[in-house]
């Protein structure tokens, strides 16, 4: 899909420079920049799932256990 932005030009200047010092284009660095972006929406998302499902449940353990049923658990021997 083709976007037309209005940037001022020095700003643009700029960005060509970073992305010439980066050996990439001004192009893929947008491009880059609006998938970490939408990325970091997605991780977002995730964390928060994550932290709704905590809260329903009780992960608590019963009581403290053993160093054998540490490693027993672990599968280190």
């Amino acid at each position: 899909m083709n976007v037309t932005l209005s940037i001022n030009d020095q700003v643009v200047a700029e960005a060509r420079r970073i992305a010439s010092t980066r050996g990439t284009s001004l192009n893929q660095l947008i491009r880059d920049y609006l998938q970490q972006l939408t990325r970091a929406d997605d991780l977002d998302e995730v964390i928060a799932g994550i932290k709704q499902r905590w809260s329903e449940e009780n992960y608590r353990s019963a009581g403290a256990w053993t160093r054998e049923e540490l490693h027993e658990r672990s599968g280190v021997p």
